[in-house]
């Protein structure tokens, strides 16, 4: 019997589901529309089609992985539960006060973030701990449960408990949780020691009112999904993608859901990475292109960069400092609001602005006959000529061309501009919107090494990469197979992964390395026991070590690789060596100082999940003549263009541009001046002309 692993990534516009057939390397995909007030209905139906057209039966998927914005929007939107913050007292206006700093400095009219919890839902308890984790004040459990009692009176159903130093002593969280869950059995907890156990006040208490914020609608939501999929015969764990790239089980994903925040983004980004050493290219910008935003992650010697801190619903997209920090590890990219569902409209000067409003699923742009009526980016792609109304979303839809020209028409009368004119605009502004955010991401991110590749991904990466990549310089693009579903079979590649961090906040020097081991194993033991829970106890385990270090006197910290232990006699000397390389890399010197602190410790397990084979069939030999040609239109006029079936072309075939390759689930657009080669990987490989 053939086993197979199930994908199921929920975007803002569609929900892709992935069929991977591990022994051979096999996989299938199909998209269906998301169904945002009740996300579980899309995800039910994309998997009976897909099971169905495929001849495939429940029993035979041994794996389901499962990506999800639901998360994020619940915190973008303020859609989350009712939730209150029980802290140290004196310390309720932490989340208010937070770095007492604004993120620009010169604006009269700034919008901070707001808490997710109001002050009449922030209460006190007596206790104190000292910064090494003693007790000063013990606590008072009649302040707990007078706190906790008003709470619940007020509708509270979600409570995040974060005292003074709990990192250093859990002792009275944990104190405060158990008279608390036998009061209240019903109330959802979330203890800042458990959700992020380090130093800084604000982010931590940030960190644990998200996760409080979110936590019961992950809990009904994944609970509900998990029962609707074994009603359709399906007996095989679910597993959830974590921000971080990582897997872990369906529990402790309801136990810390805020650590999957960007797991979609996550899985594109793992996706990338994967394709792009497929073809040698271990050097990338990962460019996914869906119908509500697009993403880009900066790809170094094979794997994308997890940072340490996130910042959630900012007020202004690219503007560090004006959202909500989490203490979570994540892929380290940034997202655009330039989606194919992005919706295109003047500004109060009368200029052309692109997004960041999106039509998404419902209604969707114009030309998904559903309703819309505002001209996007896939109506002004389908105008010029680089979308099929047959065939969209892998034949799943026809498009609507007459609803897609009325659309663009009113954009264009508004405008003063003509039918033509309208679409190429639209089309060239959001192709500059996202070209200029990787431009910063790249200065920001990209480090030294040889020049990236652009790998796309998504719906719309294919469509507007090689433009892109044109835009920033780029002369390699470099397409996947079944581009438009990268982040689910991204879900499929990822291993599991754990990451675990402690603070010591204390100087290297005089840290003992027997010491040092210690924390470290005791780190490495959790996550191994997670690891664990995940795949199995026979699973295979690699554990990296890390540390926060700064010199003396810093206010911020590098996050700093380190030698594999145990840890004995010299290993503090190759720590300090490690630091200094690190930050001579970054920095290009090191400061004349002698002390250096160790801030946090990091681990991160990882087990590879044995499903890393694909095989995307492709023929020795391919046909060399176009299908169809169509009229497609370049610079300022339309023009006759050869369209080659993906699923027709042989390997090592070239085809020259203008030219469009249709894949069922996207479109790559080969400009004048290009050639692409189709690898016997899968990938077709795009050299830029000029």
């Amino acid at each position: 019997m053939n086993q197979y692993a199930l994908a199921i990534d929920i975007g803002g516009t569609f929900t892709d589901i992935v069929l991977h057939a591990p022994e051979s390397g096999r996989f299938f995909a199909h998209k269906e529309l998301t169904t945002p007030s009740e996300p579980a209905r899309g995800v039910l139906s994309g998997i009976r089609h897909l099971l169905a057209r495929e001849a495939v039966t429940p029993t035979d998927i041994a794996r389901v992985v499962h990506a999800t914005t639901l998360l994020t929007n619940a915190l973008i939107e303020r859609r989350g539960a009712p939730t209150g913050l029980l802290t140290t007292e004196g310390f309720r206006d932490i989340l208010e006060i937070g770095h007492e700093r604004k993120y620009e400095i010169y604006d009269l009219f700034i919008a901070l973030p707001k808490p997710l919890v109001r002050r009449a839902l922030r209460l006190e308890a007596r206790e104190r701990l000292a910064p090494d984790g003693s007790v000063e004040t013990p606590l008072d459990a009649a302040s707990v449960l007078a706190a906790a009692d008003r709470l619940v009176a007020a509708g509270v159903t979600s409570l995040a408990i974060g005292f003074l130093h709990a990192y250093a002593n859990p002792v009275h969280e944990q104190q405060a949780a158990a008279l608390i869950a036998a009061r209240h059995p019903g109330l959802h907890l979330s203890l800042s020691s458990e959700v992020s156990p380090q130093i800084r006040e604000y982010e931590r208490l940030s960190t644990t009112v998200a996760n409080a914020y979110v936590k019961p609608l992950a809990v009904g939501y994944l609970d509900a999904l998990a029962r609707e999929i074994a009603a359709l015969g399906v007996t095989a764990p679910l597993f959830l993608m974590l921000s971080n790239g990582g897997l872990t089980h369906v529990e402790e994903a309801k136990r810390v859901p805020v650590r999957l925040l960007e797991s979609g983004p996550a899985a594109g980004a793992l996706a990338a990475a994967v394709f792009g050493g497929r073809s040698g290219a271990r050097d990338l910008l990962a460019f996914d292109m869906g119908g509500t935003t697009a993403k880009l992650a900066v790809v170094r010697d094979g794997a994308p960069r997890v940072a340490h801190r996130f910042e959630a619903a900012r007020e202004q997209r690219f503007t560090p400092g004006s959202g909500l920090p989490l203490s979570i590890s994540a892929v380290e990219l940034i997202e655009i609001g330039a989606g194919g569902g992005s919706i295109a409209a003047l500004d109060p000067l009368g200029l052309l602005k692109v997004g960041p409003r999106s039509a998404g699923s419902d209604p969707g742009p114009a030309c998904y006959g559903r309703g819309g009526t505002e001209p996007t980016v896939t109506d002004a792609n389908l105008a010029l000529g680089y979308l099929q109304a047959e065939g969209f979303a892998g034949g799943t839809m026809r498009l609507d061309e007459a609803a897609s020209g009325a659309a663009l028409d009113g954009l264009g009368i508004a405008a003063g501009m003509a039918p033509g004119a309208t679409a190429s605009g639209v089309h060239a502004v959001v192709n500059e919107a996202m070209a200029a955010a990787a431009r910063v991401h790249l200065a920001e991110h990209g480090g030294e090494g040889t020049e990236p590749a652009l790998l796309v991904t998504g719906g719309g990466g294919p469509l507007h990469g090689p433009e892109v990549a044109r835009r920033l310089g780029l002369r390699r693009v470099i397409c996947p197979p079944a581009a438009g579903v990268a982040s689910a079979l991204g879900l499929l590649l990822a291993p599991a992964r754990v990451d675990r961090v402690a603070t010591l906040a204390t100087k290297l020097d005089t840290l003992p390395a027997e010491a040092l081991e210690a924390r470290f194993a005791a780190l490495e033991e959790e996550a191994r026991a997670i690891i664990a829970a995940t795949l199995g106890a026979e699973a295979g385990i690699t554990l990296a070590r890390k540390a926060d270090l700064r010199f003396a006197g810093q206010g911020h910290e590098l996050a700093t690789d380190l030698p594999a232990g145990p840890y004995g006699a010299g290993s503090i000397a190759a720590i300090r060596a490690a630091f200094e390389a690190a930050y001579r890399s970054v920095f290009a010197g090191v400061p004349p100082v002698a002390t250096v602190e160790v801030v946090n410790i990091r681990v991160a397990a990882t087990a590879a999940t044995g499903e890393g084979r694909l095989d995307p069939d492709i023929p020795a030999t391919g046909l060399t003549t176009p299908h169809a040609h169509r009229a497609v239109r370049f610079g300022e006029a339309m023009q006759s263009v050869p369209a080659f079936r993906r699923r027709d072309l042989g390997a090592g075939q070239r085809i020259a541009g203008p030219a469009v390759v249709e894949d069922g689930m996207s479109t790559l657009l080969l400009p004048p001046g290009a050639t692409a080669v189709l690898e016997a990987c899968g990938n077709l490989v795009v050299e830029l002309g000029g």
